[in-house]
């Protein structure tokens, strides 16, 4: 089975078919190139969609990934990153072994292909010159016979003309001999340009045309049998990336079985937990006696002392819910207002509409329910004067529950012992170059690093005394130490002067995990910190300063937790600003102050306060 014996007289249609076959292996290029696309868009959308999920850096995010669940969700996360990874290399290896590769082929296929047809088409020329050839001797022969057929016929036609001369008849005689000799040469070259041209024809279709038509149809083979291979290449490259594949499905499978429900949930416990104990029974209140129905101190301190009164200090006697807490500031958080400002009234007579669109005016509910839902729900503030001054936490996280403090704290020494470290191998580090200095003085002037020596021993020293003050404070919660006295308080407390005078207020404000505050921690702080100055000093602290006037445009009726009744063209003091909450703090005099809302009210500041 061969094109040359075969299909001698189809060279038009090899040349058409060979040149599909191009087409063909460029078409398949194409679609590699297309697939390689493809990977890359699909790996790089994985990388994006594992990069979207990862945890950012100091954020919120990285301290949720310590629960198994989540770690696993970033185990999967980075298996998909080498998922990607995989189609990448897909991407590339097909790029390297079958696109380039078909690439440079089709190019070298179509030079081959040219020089075959060019070859044959110089074959088909030359056949045809050759027919050419023949052709023309055929004609002169032909042509030289005729001519010497007349010239015959002419010659005997003088000869038998009794009426023409001799010469005449020579003349005839000699001219029908050229003509004879001149039709034997055509007749003679005739013969001898057919055998030529027989000879090369028999040489062209079975010879040259075969052996072109050979080789045309060997690359042509050629083309099909590297096609195959290609394809063969394709499945190759996808087969040899699903070992590892199939460990990255592996690992997130792995990842998913280490996920532990019981030791997420004890994390839960570790991260949230007080150390507060869950508040006592409330104390029934007798109304029947004629008193002032209001909150009492004995009803809210001595909640789980059953009725006793407290041990006295330095002759008062303090019953307090939450340590270092005022009576008015308590009741300052117990009816903080939880919700918009009514809007102004459409008319401006104060018996249009009393307090806006209100909805009707409820009995208002008991104490205890106010405290029982006080105790369920934390508190967007713990106290007005750590929201003004910007409620920077304490450096003992004393603002904290117990076992969180106790977490920071640790916490905290860990980070200093860590720095002490790092300094402590810089000094060793400078101390061995020193020692080198010292025996080998062209190297370096020993005394050039006793500076960073000295700052380096002040350093250290610095990071010792913090981790002493830490480890007192985490020694005095985890109940190490005794109980340090009232001056060792003062103490340790300067520093929250120094560093915000809004601490001092609200430092030592305790909430359970929910946001409420326990009334047990409160009777613990009493029994071991005596109530006398010391409770004096949160008791007696400055009110609010004033820093305008204002004028109620309306009559509102305070009937939410944390208003005040105000009456139309009323003066006012102004002690904070709206927040943009839209309610505006005021005070009537030293044991009246609420909220109202900011479109009830014109506000005059003074000039100092807008300054500042």
């Amino acid at each position: 089975m061969s094109w040359g014996t075969e299909l001698w007289d189809q060279f038009d249609n090899l040349e058409k078919h060979t040149q599909w076959g191009i087409d063909v292996l460029e078409k398949y290029i194409k679609f590699v190139k297309e697939r390689t696309e493809i990977e890359l868009s699909y790996a790089k959308q994985l990388r994006n969609l594992s990069k979207k999920y990862q945890p950012k850096k100091n954020s919120k995010e990285e301290e949720e990934y310590r629960y198994t669940s989540t770690r696993a969700f970033l185990a999967t996360l980075n298996e998909m990153n080498d998922y990607a990874g995989q189609h990448e290399v897909i991407s590339e290896n097909m790029t390297s072994l079958i696109t380039g590769e078909l690439t440079r082929y089709v190019q070298e296929l179509k030079q081959e292909r040219k020089s075959h047809f060019h070859d044959g088409r110089k074959a088909q020329q030359h056949i045809e010159t050759c027919w050419k050839q023949l052709e023309a001797s055929k004609r002169r022969f032909e042509r030289d016979c005729k001519e010497a057929d007349r010239a015959q016929q002419y010659f005997e036609k003088m000869d038998a003309d009794i009426n023409v001369t001799k010469a005449d008849v020579e003349k005839a005689r000699q001219q029908a001999q050229l003509r004879h000799q001149m039709a034997e040469d055509s007749k003679a070259e005739y013969s001898s340009t057919l055998q030529k041209f027989n000879s090369e024809q028999h040489d062209h279709y079975y010879t040259h045309i075969p052996n072109i038509f050979q080789k045309i149809q060997e690359m042509e083979e050629r083309r099909i049998v590297r096609i195959g291979e290609s394809m063969k290449t394709f499945a190759e490259v996808d087969r040899q990336v699903i070992p590892i594949i199939g460990k990255c499905l592996d690992e997130i499978t792995k990842a998913a079985e280490s996920i532990d429900h019981k030791n997420d949930s004890q994390l839960v416990i570790e991260a949230f937990k007080s150390g507060f104990e869950p508040p006592g029974d409330i104390d029934f209140e007798d109304f029947t006696q004629p008193m002032k129905r209001t909150v009492s101190e004995s009803s809210l301190s001595n909640s789980r002392g059953d009725g006793k009164s407290e041990p006295k200090f330095g002759g008062k006697s303090k019953g307090k819910l939450w340590p270092f807490i005022k009576k008015n500031k308590l009741m300052s958080l117990l009816t903080s207002p939880h919700q918009p400002p009514p809007p102004p009234p459409a008319s401006a007579s104060p018996s249009a509409v009393p307090n806006g669109p209100q909805s009707p005016k409820q009995q208002k509910e008991p104490l205890s329910h106010r405290f029982n839902e006080f105790m369920t729900s934390k508190p967007k503030i713990h106290c007005f004067r750590s929201l003004k001054r910007g409620g920077a936490g304490p450096e003992d996280f004393s603002n904290l529950p117990p076992e969180q403090r106790r977490k920071k704290l640790q916490q905290k020494v860990d980070e200093l012992n860590k720095d002490i470290q790092k300094e402590m191998d810089q000094r060793d580090a400078l101390t061995k170059m020193k020692d080198v200095y010292i025996k080998n003085p062209q190297m370096g002037d020993p005394a050039s690093v006793d500076h960073r020596l000295a700052e380096l021993g002040q350093n250290i020293e610095k990071l010792r005394i913090e981790v002493q003050k830490f480890e007192g404070w985490l020694a005095e919660v985890e109940g190490r130490l005794p109980m340090r006295t009232e001056q060792a308080r003062r103490q340790s407390g300067l520093y929250e002067a120094q560093n915000s005078s809004a601490v001092n207020s609200c430092a030592q404000d305790r909430e359970s995990p929910d946001g409420s505050y326990t009334e047990e921690q409160s009777q613990e702080t009493e029994m071991k910190v005596p109530a006398t100055d010391f409770d004096d000093e949160f008791d007696d602290e400055e009110p609010l300063p004033t820093i305008g006037t204002c004028k109620a445009l309306y009559t509102f009726e305070g009937q939410n937790e944390g208003t005040i009744s105000v009456a139309e063209g009323e003066m006012l003091y102004v002690i904070e600003e709206d927040k943009g909450d839209g309610w505006t703090r005021i005070r009537r005099n030293e044991d009246e102050e609420g909220y109202v809302p900011t479109s009830y009210v014109e506000v005059y500041l003074d000039k100092n306060a807008k300054d500042s």
